[in-house]
């Protein structure tokens, strides 16, 4: 099955630690994996950011809010316990526990309706989806994020071939190759020889050097593998075992599978990925805002 969105956690979650004694988070986690029968890609699957398990995400916002519901306690950090509240709900044998069946409880509608600087005090809004508050954050940076690929994906395409050859040395300089701009620029050119747009260092020091091709092409114009094939034929003529090919479109399903039977090494550069590696590393970008999402420093707190 899907991994189950955080609302339909919460029941489960109660029943499991409904024998009053004190379960880690853990613990929990991992039997109500068992309870769901989650898949090991299921288990892996993870957040837009990369940054946490999405089940793992989903159970802990269960347990916060059955805890602002004061269904669950947590007498010691990542530690759950059941209250007498909580084993009262079971008696009832609801079927089911959700953000409604918890507005019962005074002390969770206070957890809603907290005041904010800016606005007055109101119900924070549920998503439709049952993804977690984390989860809609992420999502929606991952949308602004791909809208903003795109719209600068049609700049990148918009330039002349002088600036789109300024924008990928720019680029390779960022992430940390070529060393200085003004070195860079001095090695990529145009009019490449044999399929081989220009060289960049590969390090400062300048101790190995990578081969460069790179198309403006439009949408829809998709490079094949010929043309992937005609530069690893470049790349061997020039003795090299690096090269990156850069495009402002989008690779076939057969070039992206083919694979060199030499040592060489390449990498395949589309449009989208071009866009995202700027936005990575501010190229063309500026920021607008930040958000920082944080949690309880246990360790000021001195907890175990």
């Amino acid at each position: 099955m899907a991994v189950p969105d955080y609302q339909s956690i919460m029941l489960p979650l109660l029943k499991h630690v409904s024998d009053q004694q004190v379960h880690t988070l853990r613990d929990v986690v991992e039997g109500l994996a068992t309870y769901f029968k989650l898949t090991e890609d299921e288990r892996r699957e993870m957040l837009p950011s990369g940054m946490q398990a999405a089940f793992d995400n989903r159970v802990g916002w269960a347990r916060t809010y059955l805890k602002k519901a004061g269904l669950l306690d947590s007498p010691k950090r990542a530690m759950v316990q059941i209250t007498a509240r909580g084993l009262q709900i079971l008696k009832e044998n609801p079927p089911q526990i959700n953000v409604s069946y918890l507005k019962r409880f005074p002390e969770f509608i206070e957890f809603q309706s907290t005041k904010r600087e800016s606005n007055a005090p109101g119900e924070i809004v549920e998503d439709s989806n049952g993804r977690t508050p984390e989860e809609v954050i992420e999502n929606g940076y991952e949308h602004v994020r791909a809208a903003l690929g795109q719209e600068l994906l049609a700049k990148v395409q918009g330039l002349s071939w002088m600036d789109f050859e300024r924008l990928v040395v720019q680029l390779l300089v960022r992430m940390g190759y070529g060393g200085s701009v003004k070195d860079a620029g001095r090695a990529l050119t145009k009019g490449g020889d044999e399929g081989i747009d220009g060289t960049i260092k590969e390090d400062k020091l300048g101790l190995d050097v990578i081969y460069i091709q790179a198309k403006k092409w439009q949408t829809g114009n998709t490079v094949g593998r010929p043309e992937i094939q005609k530069f690893v034929g470049a790349l061997a003529g020039q003795g090299a075992k690096k090269g990156i090919f850069i495009t402002t479109s989008s690779f076939s399903k057969e070039a992206r599978e083919y694979q060199p039977r030499n040592e060489t090494k390449i990498v395949l550069i589309d449009g989208e990925e071009l866009t995202q590696l700027m936005i990575d590393h501010d190229l063309g970008v500026t920021t607008q805002r930040t958000y920082a999402v944080k949690r309880i420093d246990s360790d000021f707190f001195g907890e175990e």
